[in-house]
């Protein structure tokens, strides 16, 4: 194999244009919310716990409808975060700020230590 085509994770070799995670190669998607397009990744076959989301009642399992003075909270990494659709709303009184900057942001595989520091991010404003 070409060796400047690849990455290693030490125990298999990764093309260097494919995304994987935890050995799943990924897919690159885009969706539009609110007419803003979006760069996604996703894990393919992840199973999503519905089984135990919030149901919200007079509604379907997987709609729901944010009362006034609540919010909908949705993890960075919507497909691995235990979020509203888990625990519900957050009502507006027990919001305390809002994340504008971006203080740090490593480097890193899952399940070992971050390998540096992505300097580009840092102190971007939103």
């Amino acid at each position: 194999y070409n060796s400047n085509r690849y990455t290693s994770n030490q125990f298999i070799q990764i093309p260097t244009d494919q995304l994987f995670y935890s050995g799943i190669r990924l897919l690159q998607c885009q969706e539009s919310l609110g007419g803003v397009v979006h760069d996604i990744l996703i894990t393919p076959n992840q199973l999503d716990f519905m089984s135990i989301y919030y149901q919200q009642p007079g509604n379907p399992l997987t709609e729901w409808i944010v009362p006034e003075g609540e919010y909908f909270m949705m993890g960075d990494n919507r497909d691995n975060s235990a979020d509203s659709r888990y625990w519900g709303f957050v009502p507006e009184q027990n919001l305390v700020g809002k994340a504008i900057v971006i203080w740090m942001s490593f480097e890193k595989q899952e399940y070992q230590w971050p390998t540096g520091v992505r300097l580009s991010r840092i102190g971007r404003i939103h």
